[in-house]
């Protein structure tokens, strides 16, 4: 059983939600709102499957933090994505080798031609 941890989602977080305790699926918090209920909350996600799926769910504080719960006795939870940094790539020369970081380019053009 996952515990809840200290950091709610907020919007426009990744996430990636867990049914029966696997991985299944990312999703991107699109709204949180509060609901009628005292410590409830309506959570709008667009989950990224295939086709993007928008829907609402109406999860508690602690499920808001990652605390296990069921969907129809199905087990879920829902765990927020720690989207790493981009790396930076150095201009300037390293100073032990001299040498010079350039940043590679990844074409997407499918043709067969080489880039110039």
């Amino acid at each position: 059983m996952k515990y809840l941890t200290s950091d709610p989602i907020l919007e426009t977080d990744l996430v990636l939600i867990y049914v029966d305790d696997n991985p299944a699926f990312y999703g991107r918090v699109e709204a949180i709102t509060a609901d009628v209920k005292k410590k409830w909350w309506q959570v709008k996600f667009l989950f990224l499957t295939m086709p993007a799926q928008v829907t609402t769910w109406t999860i508690d504080d602690n499920q808001i933090r990652g605390a296990d719960f069921t969907m129809g006795g199905t087990p879920i939870r829902i765990e927020k994505v720690v989207v790493p940094e981009e790396p930076e790539v150095s201009e300037q020369p390293e100073e032990a080798g001299g040498s010079q970081k350039k940043a590679r380019v990844l074409s997407l053009d499918r043709s067969g031609k080489k880039n110039s």
